[in-house]
C-alpha cells in the first residue's frame, strides 16, 4: 500500500457543521472518537452514519456465530489487500475461535486446510462472490441448508460491507495505526 493518507482526520475547527454533529453521533453511539474508515467517510456525514448503523448490525448482531463473521470480513479483507481491515479483525476472528493458522493461510493467499464444515462453508460462499461475484448454486443450497436465508443474505451483507468499507480505506489510503504491522 502506498504510504500517503489522502482523505486525514478532519479538525474540529475545519468541520462542516453537519461533520461535527456527524461526529458527536458517532462518538456517542460507539464511545470513542471517530476511527479508521469511518475517518474518510465524514467527508459525507450522512452516508457515514448509515454506514455505522448497517456495520453495526454486520459485526454484532447478524444471525451467524461471531468466529463465521470474523472469518467472512478476513476473507474480504484480504481479497481487496486491505491492512486496516486486516488489522482490526484479526485479532478479533483469533479470540472468536478462529485457528491462527487459518486466518495466516487466508493472509498468505491459501485457502486453509482443516477448516471445520461451517468455516469451509463460509470460506467457499466468500471466496465464490468475492472471485465470481456470484455463488454456485450447490454453495447456496449448503448455505440456505445451513444458515436459512436470513443468514445467506447477512454472509452476502457482510462481504459487501467489508468489500465497501475495504474500497473506502484503499481509495483514502488509510494508513496503518503506528506501529502496527502490515500483515500481507
Amino acid at each position: 500500500m502506498v504510504d500517503n493518507d489522502r482523505m486525514p482526520p478532519i479538525p474540529v475547527e475545519s468541520q462542516t457543521p453537519e461533520q461535527r454533529d456527524a461526529s458527536r453521533v458517532f462518538r456517542a453511539h460507539r464511545h470513542e472518537d471517530v476511527f479508521g474508515p469511518f475517518i474518510p467517510l465524514l467527508r459525507s456525514p450522512e452516508v457515514m452514519l448509515r454506514a455505522m448503523a448497517m456495520g453495526d448490525y454486520l459485526r454484532f448482531r447478524t444471525v451467524l456465530p461471531r468466529k463465521l463473521n470474523e472469518f467472512l470480513i478476513l476473507i474480504t479483507a484480504r481479497k481487496w489487500s486491505q491492512e486496516y481491515e486486516w488489522f482490526i479483525h484479526h485479532p478479533l476472528a483469533v479470540k472468536e475461535g478462529l485457528s491462527q493458522e487459518h486466518a495466516q493461510d487466508v493472509a498468505r493467499g491459501r485457502r486453509p486446510s482443516g477448516m471445520d464444515p461451517d468455516e469451509q462453508l463460509v470460506s467457499a460462499f466468500a471466496t465464490e462472490l468475492l472471485d465470481t461475484e456470484a455463488v454456485s448454486d450447490p454453495t447456496y443450497a449448503r448455505a440456505v441448508a445451513r444458515f436459512g436465508e436470513h443468514g445467506t443474505i447477512d454472509m452476502t451483507s457482510v462481504v459487501a460491507f467489508y468489500t465497501f468499507m475495504a474500497m473506502v480505506l484503499n481509495t483514502a489510503r488509510t494508513p496503518l495505526p503506528p506501529g502496527a504491522s502490515p500483515a500481507f
